[in-house]
């Protein structure tokens, strides 16, 4: 057996492990999409820029909701520049540590640059190969990232975070590759006629769930 053709049969026996071990947690077997997406550029961007080390629900989701409630009119990249040169960004994101300033500003001035402005510019561009390899080259945007703006824009995909990965472990998948994860997830998700991003969805749920209770026994 050639060595693609033996990796192919490796991730779908991985998939397959990850769909029945879902099974058995109770994913339903027909699941509609229920995902939210968003359509304010504002809110897509400071998602996906805090949510890296941060807990979503207690850090990152206030803000963002701060956002769309208080920031209506930053819902496109070009408005986005000008609070950034007017030095509102650290309003804007309710955040003050520079790293994730920085990294906001960032990722709006490279949209800008490469004339993307819109949610559906930033969903239509997500597709394309080479904008995604350029978006790679900026610091602190990765695989994850990707896949996680195009999870939240629509695009059927999966984000690798720790709670995939632990998912995985449990499924009794004990490669760590980003692609390999990020496929199996997919392929499983097929299996279980799902929504890729209701998946992981539901899989980030699930494991932030039992990671909250743990945490809430040890106290």
């Amino acid at each position: 057996m050639t060595g693609a053709k033996m990796d192919r049969v490796e991730l779908l026996r991985a998939a397959r492990r990850v769909a029945d071990f879902a099974s058995t947690q109770g994913v339903p077997s027909t699941y509609s999409v229920r995902r939210s997406t968003y359509d304010h550029a504002g809110a897509l961007l400071a998602d996906a820029v805090l949510q890296a080390g941060l807990s979503y629900r207690t850090v990152v989701w206030p803000r963002v909701g701060r956002i769309l409630k208080e920031f209506p009119q930053a819902d496109r990249v070009s408005a986005l520049i000008c609070v950034i040169r007017n030095g509102r960004t650290e309003a804007l994101l309710d955040w003050q540590h520079p790293t994730k300033v920085a990294r906001f500003e960032s990722l709006v001035d490279f949209l800008h640059a490469s004339e993307v402005d819109t949610i559906e510019d930033i969903r239509r561009v997500l597709k394309t190969d080479t904008f995604c390899a350029d978006l790679l080259l900026l610091k602190g945007v990765g695989l994850k990232t990707i896949d996680y703006m195009s999870c939240l824009v629509g695009i059927e995909s999966i984000a690798v975070d720790r709670h995939i990965r632990t998912f995985a472990a449990k499924a009794g998948v004990d490669r760590d590759e980003y692609s390999f994860l990020k496929n199996a997830f997919c392929f499983a998700a097929d299996l279980l006629s799902i929504s890729r991003r209701e998946f992981d969805a539901w899989v980030w749920s699930r494991e932030a769930n039992k990671q909250s209770a743990q945490l809430n026994l040890a106290f």
